[in-house]
Parts: structure tokens; sequence; C-alpha cells
């Protein structure tokens, strides 16, 4: 099964800057986004993104995450109505001032979201571990931990699949459309993932121990991420991103 956020192989070159400065890149926008103030440029950010995501051939999955991100931005887009009161009351406890806010709100969670994850799309998680140990000094052991937590989200996907095929087969309906009522359904499924995911975890720490892990240093690498010309101008590009974000 591909997951959304898995490596896509490209030669664009978005794939092929250093992980740093794509990182740099997600970070810029990430901070952009988080200083604009109008909708014109959180608008701008999020096309930008897209504009990526175009160009290095992963549109399609951003398109796909917004199935995701939507309705948590719905969710906050409510709460921000129910919770800032004031302005004119256009109706209800909907007002100007609660609306404007959601909605940036919204903008500001699918901006915040999508470069990170487009980030993990044009990346390959052995390189972003190894660029961020050697060019940021990360400690091997937190890149490590970072990059594993990441690959075992697809893993624990479909694992919660095969327990809910499972509990189907045995009667369970998970497609009802009562939202409490699936969460009543989905939380003893939480018991066997925890208890396989503890077991996965244990054989994954034996494995690492028994290569070494603990004598692994920022030279073991055998690869090297210096920078180029197009990572530096990478890098002018997020501080250009950031000073937008200050300025409109």
């Amino acid at each position: 099964m591909t997951n959304v956020i898995d490596y896509v192989p490209g030669n664009t070159l978005l794939h092929r800057l250093n992980p740093v400065a794509k990182l740099a890149l997600a970070a810029a926008l990430i901070v952009a986004t988080f200083l604009a103030d109008t909708y014109a440029l959180l608008f701008g950010l999020l096309a930008l993104t897209f504009a990526l995501g175009a160009y290095a051939g992963v549109v399609g999955r951003l398109v796909r995450l917004l199935k995701v991100l939507v309705p948590l931005g719905v969710v906050m887009l409510v709460l921000q109505l129910v919770f800032v009161q004031g302005g004119q009351v256009l109706w209800g406890f909907v007002t100007t001032e609660g609306l404007v806010s959601g909605s940036k709100v919204c903008l500001r969670l699918l901006g915040v979201a999508l470069p990170l994850l487009l980030v993990l799309m044009v990346t390959k998680l052995t390189d972003l571990a190894n660029a961020c140990v050697e060019v940021l000094h990360v400690p091997y052991r937190y890149a490590f931990t970072f990059t594993t937590a990441l690959r075992f989200v697809p893993v624990f996907s479909q694992e919660m699949n095969a327990i809910m095929e499972a509990q189907t087969a045995r009667g369970v309906e998970y497609d009802t459309k009562n939202p409490f009522r699936k969460m009543q359904l989905m939380l003893p499924l939480c018991v066997p993932l925890l208890v396989s995911s503890v077991g996965r975890t244990d054989a994954i720490a034996l494995a690492a121990e028994q290569r070494g892990f603990y004598l692994r240093t920022r030279e073991s690498s055998y690869r090297r991420y210096p920078f180029a010309a197009r990572d530096w101008a990478a890098l002018v590009c997020c501080v250009a991103l950031i000073a937008l974000g200050v300025v409109a």
C-alpha cells in the first residue's frame, strides 16, 4: 500500500536540493504563513506550495491530504466562530471578527502542514536524517527516532486496517455515520495496536543495538551533503519569504 507521504522519485530541482535546504524552505513557508495577516499572502503561500508540488509531480498527493486537513480546518473555524465574538453579528453567534479569524486559522493550518508533507514526499528519510546530522549537527539518535516514527505511520495504518477487517468479518460495522459511535468502535482497536507497536519497537531497538547504533557518529555516514549554488539560492528565497511575511 502506497502512503501519501512516501518518497516520490524524481530529478527536479526540488528533488536535488540539499535536504537541509528543503527543510529551510518548508520552515520559511511556515514562518511566513504565521506572519501573514492578509488573505492575499495566505492564499499566495498556499498557491506557492501547490506550485512546488506540481513541479515535483506530487500535487495529487497534496490534494489527497486536503481530505484530512480540511475537516480539521472546519473544526477550527467553528471553534473560532464560537469563542471569538466581535464586530457585526451576521447570523446567530457568527460575527464578522469570528469569521475573519476562523478563516485565517484554516488557511494557516493548511499553510503549516502542507510544506512539511511536501518535503517528506521529495526527500528520502535516510538522506533527511543524515543531512540533519552532518549539516545541523543534530545527534544521530534524535534524527533516527524522528525518521523511524515517520516510517511507522504507514505500518500502523496497515495494521489498523487489518484489525478492522478482522473485526468486520466478525460482524462489527465500522461504516456508521455517527461520529460518537465510530469513536466508540475505534477505541478497542487501540489495545492490539499498542501491543503490536511495543513488540515492533522492542525488536527494532534490539536490531539497532546489535548493529552498533550507539557507536554511530557524525562522520559514520558514507554520503556527504555539501551545499551547492542552488541550495544557497534556496536559502535566499527563504529569507525573502520571511521578509514578505513581515512586510505584508
